[in-house]
Parts: C-alpha cells; sequence; structure tokens
C-alpha cells in the first residue's frame, strides 16, 4: 500500500448540497478518504449512501439523516466495502435496514478485517478514527439488482460486478437523474486500483471500462462521484477516457516485450505529463500492474 500524507478524514456535515428534489450529497470537500455521502427521501422513507471513515463520523451522518428523515424510515447502502464507505455502518444498526448486493456482502466478510488492519496503517489519525471500529454485517442482501420504494420514489441498486472491487454497487434515482457511483469515478484524480497481490487482486481494469462504457450511455442528468466533484455525464466518460488511455499505454509497450518496471516508468511519466493536475499518482503504479495481469487488446 502506498504511503500517504493524510488531512484528518472527517465528514463535515454543514456542506450539504442540494442535487435535486429531497436529494441531498454531503461532499467530500477534495479530503482523501472522505466520500461522497447521499441522503435521498421519499414518502415514507430515506436512504443514506455511505457512512464515512469510522463510528464518529458515522454517527454525524446518523444524527443528519435523522433530522432530514423527519420520522421517515432510514435505510442504509454502500457503494462497496472500502473503510471510509462502509465502516461506519454498524452505527446505523439499531435505526436504519442496512442493504447490499451479495458480492459486497462477502467482501466485508471474508476482506473487512484485512482492510480495518491496512487502513489503521497508514497513518495515526486514521487509526484513531477507527479505533473502536466493527465489520458490519448488512440486514438484507440482494443478488444483482434492488428497486427500494421510498414511497413516491424508487431508488434501483445494481452490482455491476467486478470492477473497483468484487462488489461495487452503483445507486441510481431515475426520476431525478441521480446516479451515484462510489469508487468506480471520482473527479481530479489517477483512478483507484487496489491491486495488492496476493491478498486482493479483484479490480479489474477491462470489466472497469466495460462497466463506465454502459454507465456513460446511460446519460445520468446527475454524477456523484466516490471522491470529488459532482457532475454530469461527463465525470463518467473522463474516467472512461483514462482508463482507456492507461490500457492503451500499458498493453503497447507490454506487447512489445518491455519488463514491468520499464512500462511502470514510462507510462507513470506520461500520465503525469498529461495530467500534471491531478492526485493519487500512486495509483498509476497499480493500475499498470493491474493492466500487465489482464488479457490481450481484443482484434
Amino acid at each position: 500500500m502506498a504511503e500517504f500524507q493524510l488531512a484528518d478524514p472527517e465528514v463535515r456535515i454543514e456542506g450539504a448540497q442540494d442535487v435535486a428534489r429531497d436529494l441531498v450529497v454531503v461532499p467530500n470537500r477534495d479530503v482523501q478518504l472522505v466520500p461522497n455521502i447521499g441522503v435521498i427521501g421519499g414518502t415514507h422513507s430515506v436512504l443514506v449512501v455511505d457512512t464515512g471513515l469510522g463510528a464518529e463520523n458515522a454517527q454525524k451522518v446518523l444524527a443528519f439523516a435523522r433530522e432530514y428523515a423527519k420520522g421517515r424510515k432510514l435505510y442504509l447502502t454502500s457503494t462497496h466495502f472500502h473503510p471510509e464507505h462502509a465502516f461506519g455502518a454498524e452505527v446505523f444498526a439499531d435505526e436504519a435496514t442496512y442493504l447490499v448486493n451479495r458480492a459486497q456482502a462477502e467482501d466485508l466478510a471474508n476482506k473487512g478485517a484485512g482492510y480495518l488492519a491496512m487502513f489503521r496503517g497508514l497513518d495515526p489519525t486514521v487509526a484513531k478514527r477507527l479505533a473502536d471500529t466493527r465489520i458490519p454485517t448488512p440486514d438484507v442482501v440482494y443478488d444483482r439488482d434492488h428497486d427500494l420504494d421510498l414511497g413516491g420514489r424508487t431508488v434501483h441498486l445494481h452490482a455491476v460486478g467486478r470492477a473497483h472491487s468484487k462488489g461495487d454497487q452503483v445507486v441510481t434515482v431515475p426520476d431525478a437523474g441521480v446516479l451515484f457511483t462510489g469508487d468506480l469515478a471520482e473527479t481530479g484524480q489517477f483512478a483507484i486500483f487496489p491491486w495488492f497481490p496476493p491478498h486482493d487482486v479483484d479490480v479489474s481494469g477491462l470489466r472497469w471500462i466495460d462497466v463506465m462504457t454502459e454507465l456513460a450511455a446511460s446519460a445520468p442528468r446527475v454524477v456523484v462521484p466516490g471522491h470529488g466533484t459532482v457532475g454530469g455525464v461527463e465525470v463518467l466518460e473522463g474516467v472512461l477516457a483514462y482508463l482507456r488511455e492507461l490500457r492503451d499505454e500499458t498493453w503497447i509497450r507490454r506487447d512489445s516485450a518491455m519488463n514491468q518496471d520499464t512500462i511502470t516508468e514510462e507510462v507513470r511519466a506520461l500520465l503525469i505529463e498529461r495530467h500534471p493536475e491531478w492526485a493519487g499518482r500512486e495509483w498509476i503504479e497499480t493500475g499498470v500492474a493491474c493492466l500487465c495481469a489482464e488479457g490481450q487488446v481484443s482484434a
């Protein structure tokens, strides 16, 4: 895992923004390990999307959701199992129904403890945020698709399959044209490739490209990325263009029998030159390693 210089990954509720009728986003303010958090309302229920890192952040999110709901039933979902998105869900246990797809539930059960230990080792501030964290257990598990009736509004949960992780899930609010992507999409940074062999090799650059192609084709009005600025379909198109760029530059060199260290060095230098303002340069190396391990370019 790359070393980080981290600010305190604190969720700040006071920045909440209305993006549609009865739908707000608590933005991450471009702070690492803080996700964009959604609160989606219907006439009788409210769905929270992602929790923030650890119990203290999740307690803030729960308090905000409780006030926002004004007596409506609470639901919680997480876009994938990584700690800043899901490792606060236990705080909601007595007040909200937590639902995720089956692959994400398996990730929580099988990888949660390992990721908790890894994230605690990133930085003392992160370790403090995760000091009393327990790996959550979902209340409701679905296979591929789940429609959640909030009252006058149906939210669609869809497991996209292996991409950024094995259990990635997108959340769509059809009547508002809003899409929550989790870490399938970011703005202002290189795509996050959690490629950590032999412990975790579930990320797939090729499937990620397929997923982003489908999401971009759906042309949502509002895209809420896992981290970064809320935007429109251009958020998806930008990530898709980068993933294709990373694949093509990696494979051109791999197919010329260049060794992986040289591939990484050349691709890293090229992509930083093309995107000098982007954060997360450490993820270029893991992206190259992932794509070197995947199949050949289709004819």
